[in-house]
């Protein structure tokens, strides 16, 4: 006889995937916190209740360096919730858990979207790059409201009206916004140096493509309140009128 086990008090435990932002400092780390503290006076809300991880993968530094960087983000309420790149002498208890295999996961919060064609992805430079699936695009038909966040890894975002203060759009590729950008757009959130965003009012909080940020008073004022295009060149974002 075959027999059937249950218990009514078992605990259910199930695999989920969060997306979180990646902070990966550099060198010296006390400028570095300046720079991210200035990045929070100038967007604020920016890391509030805001899961972050933790990318020291390319940094030379120890146990003790490590916990005071730690110590001064939590200091910032910046909520470390893992630690990519360290190794495990670098780590002591009560420090967040080493994470690894990190991958871009959709997740959005805007109910009105419609998937459009695909398109092809860029081709990778190396024969060693990993090669990516083809970027997707999805379409926002209203206004993203204060407070909203529209989150795509995928690929581009379209929002055919305006997105307002306090609201955010985070995509894997390009952003396009058919209205007043007043919040806060990372495009080519997943390393995506390629990606661009256009608006047709630009009045935005925080731009960002590929990690580069900058923000709106940072840039030319007769770009403010126009049609506006925005690329990398190398590290630098450049920024245009269009027609």
């Amino acid at each position: 006889m075959t027999k059937v086990l249950t218990d009514a008090r078992s605990i259910r435990i199930k695999g989920r995937s969060f997306l979180a932002v990646v902070l990966s400092p550099d060198l010296p780390l006390d400028e570095w916190l300046v720079r991210l503290d200035d990045l929070a006076a100038r967007s604020a809300g920016f890391f509030l209740g805001r899961p972050v991880v933790l990318d020291v993968t390319d940094l030379d530094i120890d146990r003790a360096q490590l916990t005071d960087l730690i110590a001064g983000l939590v200091q910032r309420n910046v909520s470390i919730m893992g630690i990519e790149g360290a190794r495990p002498s670098m780590l002591s208890p009560g420090m967040p858990p080493i994470l690894k295999g990190g991958r871009p996961v959709a997740d959005f919060e805007q109910p009105s979207t419609e998937p459009s064609a695909a398109q092809p992805a860029p081709q990778p430079k190396s024969a060693s790059a990993e090669t990516r699936a083809p970027m997707q695009s999805i379409v926002i038909h209203e206004p993203v409201r204060s407070g909203q966040s529209v989150i795509f890894p995928e690929g581009d975002v379209t929002v055919v009206g305006s997105v307002a203060s306090g609201a955010e759009i985070i995509a894997g590729g390009s952003v396009h916004i058919y209205g007043a950008l007043r919040g806060r757009v990372m495009a080519g959130s997943v390393g995506n140096a390629s990606a661009r965003i256009f608006c047709r009012k630009l009045e935005a909080e925080l731009l960002a493509i590929d990690g580069i940020y900058q923000m709106a008073e940072d840039m030319a004022p007769s770009l403010r309140g126009q049609p506006v295009q925005l690329w990398l060149e190398g590290d630098v974002m450049m920024a245009e009128t269009i027609s």
